[in-house]
């Protein structure tokens, strides 16, 4: 019997592939339903259910909570460019370096990512994005989905990436059907979905998956995105709607004005188009900053406008004491949302605007960007003039001001500011003291009345104690993550500092051109300009945070307190020697290279100069390999490093 559920199992999966899939369906309905009916008993009567069965798709028990999932291989967010002027520059720094580059140019889906896991070719876990590194496993859920094959012929370990949706049809269905419950917006009907614990929730929504993207696999030669289509079509995946290759500006221009053009009459919700470099090895070369690849790109669409009257204005102060005006405007609803606070940016933008209280003003939102008052439309007999504030909201401590923007410069009394620094100093990609959240922060000002970062490494077991939900276990883990963060690498710490302008990127580059907080803080703005990627601005911005007397005070305290990174550079046979990667390597991947030369002490360069000391070259190296034999700098092949490494 068992071999007889197999062939049917395999039957209604390629009749669900040909309905779901590839819109054309080879059977009835009622044929469909009478031989998955026939599947039905057969398991109930063996009390067998095979890994690949349809009937898995109806959703499980309620699930307690998200467990978390750690991706095989780092999922990046895109960089974004709002305007061809933007999307040209990043397209001609590519072909300079690139001439032969070719791109591709897809949808952009307006849904939710999802990362799949198969082992074996059976589909083994799904997970959300979520910050790129960890997730929350929606396996459950993501098996409701009636288009994403449950098994595939490729038996080797795999993460696949896609978005999911709600097809349009399938919201207007599901709100005929669940009048007490209408959805406004199939992004949030998505997202509802696959984050509800209860996986009956998702299979009434209907989603669908479309798979764009293969992370981490076990030994697949794909040369660039078009093996990656022809993969995922090969194992019966639904690829974008949209695929086309352009090798000069003005086709992807013209590609992305038919995607503009036949955007409303879709039966899904996009928001723009993605623009990729198509071969792997120019993606290699190129790399990655720490959010996005530079080989890829998101092109937005104009974002929806809505007209409303602007009724107040509220001022928040950040982390920095610089204040942003907040205006609060009669509901309306832009992307499936209510919205009711845009932001006005600073003084200057209100200034420029012409903004008052009482006028009608266009309010637009793209996505989840915060909304933003835009323009005027007309001012009414009841407009009146938004107001400089003198004194800061919080503190009541008179202002500055700095080009268009106020500040608030009691950075030792103001408590958002304060709150705010204790967030972001113990934030993951900071210190990582986990458990430390805004309503924490918050109790550590008001309660415990602590004012400074260094505090937190002088907070005892009797001072949690007083906290509100702190009990002996969270007290322990508290007080073990804040000692665990004495031992912070220096790229850490600069970053947990805040520094206006400084973040993860510039902060590892500053690490690793000075080694210590003591030479970071004696380097001039003249210095610091001449590092890559540092502009005056953010030299500036360094400088004036070290010429601070408070900031002076903190850091001698940290270091007092045991807290006082320095730059840890890796020791090795290429130590101190400065490394090129170029062309494609076949046994390792460009991170995977680049991590065993770092292992080894080398510092990896992306491109070769005279202070180059080794270029190691795999097929298609181009003209870096030639620029390194002009310069006579030594050449390794991939059977050289191989060799060197083991």
């Amino acid at each position: 019997m068992i071999e007889e559920m197999k062939k049917i199992v395999q039957t209604l999966n390629y009749w669900a592939y040909r309905y779901y899939v590839l819109d054309n369906p080879v059977v009835t309905d009622a044929k469909y339903d009478e031989l998955y009916r026939k599947l039905e008993d057969m398991e109930r009567e063996t009390g067998v259910v095979l890994p690949d069965s349809p009937t898995l798709r109806v959703g499980g028990e309620v699930l307690k909570g998200f467990e978390q999932h750690t991706h095989l291989k780092r999922l990046y967010s895109l960089d974004k460019a709002q305007s061809y002027e933007e999307l040209a520059d990043w397209f001609e720094k590519i072909k300079k370096q690139f001439p032969e580059a070719v791109f591709t140019v897809e949808y952009k889906y307006d849904g939710l990512t999802i990362n799949l896991t198969y082992e074996n070719g059976n589909l083994v876990l799904a997970s959300t994005r979520g910050n790129g590194i960890v997730g929350e496993v929606v396996t459950s859920q993501v098996k409701t989905i009636k288009n994403i094959p449950l098994s595939i012929d490729y038996k080797g370990k795999i993460e696949i990436q896609g978005e999911g949706i709600m097809k349009l049809s399938a919201m207007e269905k599901f709100n005929k059907l669940h009048p007490d419950e209408q959805l406004k917006n199939a992004r949030n009907g998505v997202a509802g979905a696959i984050r509800n614990l209860d996986p009956k929730v998702t299979a009434q929504r209907n989603l669908t998956l479309v798979l764009y993207s293969i992370g981490y696999n076990e030994g697949l030669d794909l040369n660039g995105q078009d093996d990656v289509v022809e993969f995922l079509k090969t194992n019966k995946f639904q690829t974008n709607g949209f695929y086309k290759t352009a090798d000069s500006f003005e086709k992807i221009k013209q590609f992305i004005s038919q995607i503009e053009r036949e955007r409303t009459s879709l039966d899904f919700l996009i928001d723009g188009a993605v623009i990729k470099v198509e071969q792997n090895y120019i993606r290699e070369e190129l790399g990655y900053t720490s959010k996005f690849p530079k080989w890829a790109i998101a092109y937005k669409f104009e974002a929806d406008q809505a007209i409303t009257t602007l009724r107040e204005v509220v001022w928040h102060v950040g982390r920095t004491g610089k204040l942003t005006p907040i205006g609060k405007m009669d509901p309306v609803e832009l992307c499936g949302a209510t919205i009711q606070r845009a932001t006005l940016n600073n003084f200057g933008d209100i200034t420029r605007k012409d903004l008052k209280t009482g006028s009608k003003v266009i309010v637009r939102r793209s996505n989840d960007v915060i909304p933003e008052v835009m323009s005027v439309v007309e001012h009414t007999p009841d407009s009146k003039d938004i107001l400089k504030p003198e004194f800061c909201p919080s503190c009541a401590s008179r202002l500055t001001e700095f080009g268009a923007n106020l500040f608030c410069v009691n950075s030792l009394n103001c408590k958002p500011q304060i709150v705010q620094k204790f967030v972001h100093y113990c934030s993951k990609n900071a210190c990582d003291i986990e458990g430390i959240s805004d309503k924490t922060a918050e109790a550590f000002y008001s309660v415990l009345g602590l004012r400074s970062v260094a505090e937190l490494y002088t907070i005892t077991q009797e001072d949690l104690s007083k906290l509100d939900k702190f009990k002996e276990k969270k007290i322990n883990n508290t007080l073990s993550a804040i000692e665990k963060s004495k031992n912070v690498t220096l790229e850490k710490f600069i970053f947990a500092l805040g520094i206006e302008n400084v973040g993860q990127k510039t902060a590892a580059d500053l690490a690793e051109k000075y080694g210590s907080i003591e030479k970071l803080s004696q380097a001039s703005v003249e210095e610091l300009s001449q590092i890559r990627d540092i502009g005056q601005i953010v030299a500036e911005s360094i400088r004036e945070y070290f010429l601070n007397n408070d900031n002076v005070k903190m850091l001698e305290t940290l270091k007092n307190l045991g807290i006082n990174p320095t730059y840890q550079k890796k020791t090795g046979k290429l130590s101190g020697r400065k490394v090129v990667l170029t062309g494609s390597l076949s046994k390792f991947s460009r991170s995977e290279a680049s991590e065993i030369l770092r292992e080894m002490g080398a510092e990896v360069q992306s491109s070769v100069g005279k202070s180059t000391d080794l270029v190691v070259v795999g097929e298609n190296a181009g003209s870096k390999l030639e620029k390194a034999k002009s310069l006579n700098i030594e050449i390794w092949d991939e059977q050289r490093f191989e060799s060197e490494i083991s």
